[in-house]
């Protein structure tokens, strides 16, 4: 069983679009878990309210019952993230998913996270949301 940590905006593409990728990986909900933070989650439905308001239902139905919530990092490891090359907003989405125990965070967040693709760091490995759909279907 893998530990996968989503990041808001595939939270959010899960919530838009039924039949897109990010959907496809809540698929796998029981036989992996999914994992997220108050900080992402709440960021993917304050997008979701602000600009597909018709989709609040269906995150709150059908994309949010599938994940597994976990608690925000600790100060010293958001501070870590940041060391990472992370701005403020995202360096909380690493930490958490170190904290977590995570063994991948999905992100399709090229501009902020795009030179950590491929790395683990402190065990989490950031993975594209194609790589985490081939990886969770392929086990």
């Amino acid at each position: 069983m893998t530990r996968a940590f989503l990041d808001a905006n595939v939270i959010f593409a899960a919530a838009i679009s039924p039949s897109g990728l990010s959907a496809r990986l809540l698929d796998f909900a029981g036989e992996h878990s999914l994992l997220a933070s108050p900080h992402v989650i709440e960021e993917a439905r304050r997008n979701v309210v602000a600009r597909y308001a018709d989709s609040t239902e269906r995150l709150r139905g059908l994309v949010l019952p599938r994940l597994e919530p976990v608690g925000e990092a600790a100060g010293e490891l958001i501070t870590w993230a940041r060391q990472q090359g992370l701005p403020e907003m995202d360096a909380p989405v690493l930490a958490a998913a170190v904290q977590a125990d995570a063994d991948i965070l999905v992100t399709g967040d090229r501009t902020h996270f795009g030179a950590l693709f491929g790395k683990r760091l402190r065990g989490v490995e950031v993975v594209t949301l194609r790589q985490a759909v081939e990886r969770l279907g392929g086990s």
